[in-house]
């Protein structure tokens, strides 16, 4: 979190603040300040820095809740920048899907794609990891990215190609094979809770649009406090 917020000594009388966090990972009177520089002049400097204190401190628990796993960096498919994977799951419920563009599953981007669609405004994402593990995706990263965003109209994240298991496995893969079940061929999916736990897997077969992993969406997306009315006779 230090990293996010730098304090600069701009004068004997000025201080400036430089805010620089995952948007995400921001409480919301600080997203619309990201990026930016905020003069804390002698005058309100105190009763500013008491203000915005409280608004760290938000913030920094936002980071230590992300489970360690998650808490890192990734390339992005295609592409120079690299996507955050404790911002875009933070407090969401994720499913992450091995995928190949050369598959007989591949077709199953259309349904993520639209499962993603259903439940994004509800807290949900979905995370693919194309692989190469099972011989089926393409060497070249824009012949993936043109199946994918292309092809399938996919708007959800997409990392770059990787191992799906084995020794070299990414470390996403590698922690979910030691907590549940290593991918036994493509489009395998993991269904990870609000708190970063992975809660079951889905083989390839099953197809995202699929009773068995939409009512275990809504599960975890039902607030518990909620089933409990519910139930109450």
């Amino acid at each position: 979190m230090r990293k996010w917020f730098r304090f600069i000594i701009y004068s004997r009388d000025t201080l400036v603040l430089r805010i620089n966090a995952p948007f995400t990972c921001l409480p919301r009177p600080l997203q619309r300040l990201n990026g930016a520089y905020i003069l804390l002049t002698s005058l309100f400097r105190l009763s500013s820095v008491l203000i915005l204190l409280p608004l760290l401190a938000m913030a920094d628990s936002a980071q230590q809740q992300c489970p360690q796993w998650l808490n890192q960096q990734q390339p992005k498919l295609h592409s120079s920048k690299t996507l955050d994977l404790c911002a875009i799951s933070a407090n969401k419920v994720v499913l992450i899907v091995n995928t190949a563009s050369q598959c007989g599953y591949t077709p199953q981007f259309k349904e993520l794609e639209a499962l993603y669609q259903q439940y994004k405004d509800r807290g949900f994402t979905i995370i693919g990891f194309p692989s190469d593990s099972f011989f089926q995706e393409h060497d070249e990263a824009e012949k993936t990215a043109t199946v994918c965003y292309e092809n399938y109209g996919v708007s959800f994240p997409m990392v770059a190609s990787s191992k799906g298991r084995g020794s070299a496995a990414n470390p996403i893969f590698q922690h979910i094979d030691e907590v549940s079940s290593t991918p036994k061929w493509n489009f395998f999916k993991y269904l990870i809770d609000r708190d970063g736990k992975v809660v079951d897997y889905y083989i390839s077969s099953t197809k995202p649009s699929s009773d068995k992993i939409t009512e275990a969406i809504e599960a975890l997306l039902t607030p518990t406090e909620n089933k409990t009315v519910m139930q109450t006779p």
